[in-house]
Formats: structure tokens, C-alpha cells, sequence
């Protein structure tokens, strides 16, 4: 039976603005002349080097950025460094637009929920589920959550830079169910990357995975995850205080 709920942040619960639209509003905030036909293809040269976090991964990650690429989720610095360093691989027009870039993507608004994920987030609170979200990211996504009303749902944030470590590896699946206080047997990690969250597996969690779809084109996909839990009875629902 499950008794708790792991997520994954981007791509699963909510998902990355286009990557054209993160260009626009730097380009735009920045106050800098970009044709249109130069802004496209900038924003083409971006999303081929993988520089917009949550959004497509590099098409290749230079050698020399390898290393950094690897351990890029275990801390701020490096997670920036990482990106900043492959904007700059996909010849942006102003050096600084880089760290413009990056800073735009630590926003709320450059974040938008997937359709089904707040009236998800409120049925398990009213199941008594309780909810973590477990994610390999570099900087602090509480307040996406409270922008989008939803941060009340969430019981725990166990987020790789903090932890000090990264899916897939255990501990951190492990330390969330402990912090749940749900045995890993009674959980379910719901994800959209079967490498990264598929190390629940090794505790004994369900995972469900979803697909990484604009927002617009999953509608309905973490519903799904109420199915696992049967049906709802009147006294799953917690009491009022």
C-alpha cells in the first residue's frame, strides 16, 4: 500500500519556459538590439548546447567541461558554472548574457506547472499522503512552489546541493522516506528519468515515470499516480486544524 509520494521537480512537476522565451525575457530585461532572425537562431544554439537548466540535455558536453558537467547538482557554484559555461559555448552576442541567463532560469516565472500538478498535490493532501520533492538541481526551487501556490503541499525538499548527493544514488531516496516517516516498501518516486529516478528501485519504492513533455502536451499524466494508491474513502482526508 502506498503511504507517501516522491517527485521529481523539472520535467515532472513542473517544466522549464521554452527555450526562446527564456532568451526573449533576458534579451528583453537586458535592454539589448537582437534582430529576430538572430534571437532564433541564438536560442537554436542554446537549447543544441544544453544550456538551459530543465530544459534539453547538451548534444555533446566539451572535454574540458566533462568533470564540471558530472558534479554539477552537488553544489551552486558548480551547477552555475556548468551552465554558464555552456552558454557561453553557444556564441552568445554579449559575454554577459550568460549569467543573465542562468539568473532568469532561478525565477518563478521561468517555471510553469504542469496542468494536473497542483489538483494532484492537494488530493494526496487530502488522502494524508504525505509529499517530497526529491531533485538533482543547484539552487534552491522553494519559491517556484510558493509562487505557484503549492509550496504548502510539499512536506520535505530534499534537494541534491544541499544533500550532497544525487540520483540515482540511495541515500537520498532513503534519507526522504526516513524524513516522511514511511517505510521506502510504502513509497512511491514519480519521475521522468528512468536512470536518475529509477534508483528508488533499489530501496524497494514504486516508481512511476512520466514523460518530459511541454506543458501543453501532458495534461493529465500525474493523475496517474492516484491510481496507485486505490480508492478514496472520506477518511483518508486529514483533519481540519
Amino acid at each position: 500500500m502506498i503511504k507517501g509520494v516522491m517527485f521529481d521537480f523539472s520535467g515532472t512537476l513542473f517544466r522549464a519556459e521554452p527555450t526562446e522565451t527564456w532568451l526573449r525575457a533576458v534579451i528583453t530585461e537586458a535592454g539589448y538590439d537582437m534582430r529576430e532572425d538572430e534571437l532564433t537562431a541564438c536560442a537554436a544554439r542554446l537549447e543544441e548546447a544544453g544550456a538551459l537548466p530543465g530544459g534539453p540535455p547538451p548534444r555533446h558536453v566539451p572535454h574540458d567541461l566533462a568533470g564540471l558537467w558530472r558534479e554539477r547538482d552537488l553544489s551552486a557554484e558548480r551547477h552555475r558554472a556548468a551552465y554558464t559555461e555552456l552558454a557561453r559555448e553557444a556564441a552568445l552576442p554579449c559575454p554577459d548574457l550568460a549569467d543573465a541567463l542562468y539568473d532568469r532560469t532561478l525565477t518563478p516565472v521561468a517555471w510553469l506547472p504542469y496542468p494536473d500538478t497542483e489538483s494532484t498535490l492537494r488530493e494526496l493532501r487530502r488522502r494524508g499522503i504525505p509529499v517530497a520533492v526529491v531533485s538533482n538541481i543547484g539552487w534552491d526551487l522553494r519559491p517556484v512552489f510558493r509562487h505557484h501556490g503549492v509550496h504548502d503541499l510539499i512536506e520535505q525538499y530534499l534537494l541534491s546541493f544541499e544533500q550532497g548527493a544525487k540520483k540515482p544514488d540511495p541515500t537520498i531516496f532513503q534519507t526522504a522516506c526516513a524524513l516522511l516517516g514511511v517505510a521506502p516498501d510504502e513509497v512511491v518516486m514519480v519521475g521522468d528519468n528512468h536512470a536518475a529516478d529509477g534508483g528508488a528501485a533499489t530501496l524497494g519504492c514504486t516508481v512511476h515515470l512520466v514523460e518530459h513533455l511541454p506543458v501543453d502536451q501532458r495534461p493529465a499524466a500525474l493523475t496517474a499516480v492516484l491510481d496507485l494508491l486505490g480508492p478514496s474513502t472520506p477518511e483518508d482526508a486529514l483533519p481540519q486544524i
